[in-house]
């Protein structure tokens, strides 16, 4: 990882998964996961933390949690200086590694990609309790991530209740026609080079040096959110799409549909209102059209009546990318949601 100062620290596991063995795709078992102890851990031998777990977006390998940009501090690095101000109670953070051979999970249990979802639950959670002094109940744990990992975010917060007790999601994927519609008319188009065979693209792709075609990022999440959502009988990737024309195929589309936020929202209505805080924002600009979905999922915990007062929701100027920024302010709003007090 890149090198900074922290009042805190970052310690580096890898995690042998269980779970993962056997996976479709091959992938490793052996995961990186790192866990960020607050500067306050070491002050007080006896103390238990609260702890929010971190997803990435699609796409996203674990080593861009330290990367430093030209003007920026990585979100370790700005966390670690809110906790160390004591502007928020010390957390516990965990960097979670779910990458794909496609290159990302969605963080669910597919026959596409691998038990992501229990892995993340039933393996990297327990290991955390053991090795760190958490809080382990679920009051005392959140769960936050940006585009795909806000999608994990909230939809691990709907399934495990039992596991996590408030979220944030950041340009998380959610009202799925505003963001994948027009995105399947483009890639109908930026198929017909290759006949209509995203993995005729997928060979291309993985012969050459990647993104270097306008195509590239586009038919990568399609046929990776593909592989997740609507694998076929033996696990491979079926569109939810003709790609000739772009007109839906009902029967695949309606499997993603199954993931929408928006739509998962009233059958678990009961694990939403039973959250902490639950907390939203997106770009005005936002290139997948998140902002519509992030307006889309408020409605939703309205609709349900969840407590307007768990609740956080902003819209901010801006895009979908390069919004990491944001994370902090989130991430100090979540500690004081899970800390050991009311």
């Amino acid at each position: 990882m890149s090198t900074f100062t922290l009042a805190g620290r970052i310690d580096e596991h890898v995690v042998d998964s269980v779970l993962l063995r056997g996976n479709p795709l091959g992938d490793p078992t052996r995961r990186p996961l790192w866990v960020y102890t607050p500067p306050d851990y070491d002050e007080a031998p006896r103390r238990r933390h609260p702890v929010t777990y971190l997803l990435l977006g699609y796409a996203g390998t674990l080593p861009i949690w330290g990367n430093r940009t030209a003007f920026r501090k990585p979100v370790p690095e700005l966390i670690d200086e809110i906790f160390a101000r004591g502007e928020a109670p010390g957390t516990v953070l965990v960097f979670v590694d779910a990458w794909t051979t496609y290159g990302g999970s969605q963080f669910i249990d597919s026959p596409g990609t691998g038990r992501y979802h229990s892995y993340l639950c039933e393996e990297i959670v327990p290991y955390v309790d053991a090795h760190y002094r958490t809080l382990p109940e679920r009051d005392h744990r959140a769960i936050a991530g940006k585009s795909s990992g806000g999608l994990g975010a909230a939809i691990t917060s709907m399934l495990r209740p039992d596991l996590f007790g408030a979220f944030a999601t950041h340009s998380g994927d959610s009202l799925s026609e505003a963001q994948y519609h027009p995105h399947f008319l483009t890639a109908a188009r930026q198929l017909r080079p290759y006949g209509g065979d995203i993995l005729r693209w997928w060979d291309d792709f993985r012969s050459r040096v990647a993104f270097t075609r306008e195509e590239d990022l586009n038919l990568l999440e399609i046929l990776g959110v593909s592989a997740c959502f609507s694998p076929g009988p033996d696990g491979s990737p079926t569109l939810p799409f003709d790609p000739r024309t772009g007109a839906l195929r009902e029967s695949e589309w309606r499997r993603w549909l199954a993931w929408d936020p928006v739509r998962m929202a009233p059958a678990h209505a009961d694990a939403l209102r039973s959250q902490r805080g639950i907390r939203i924002d997106a770009g005005t600009r936002d290139e997948w059209f998140l902002d519509l979905g992030a307006l889309a999922f408020r409605d939703a915990l309205a609709d349900i009546e969840v407590p307007d007062d768990i609740v956080h929701f902003e819209l901010f100027e801006g895009g979908h990318h390069a919004v990491e920024y944001r994370m902090p302010a989130a991430l100090a709003w979540l500690a004081h949601r899970i800390a050991d007090h009311p």
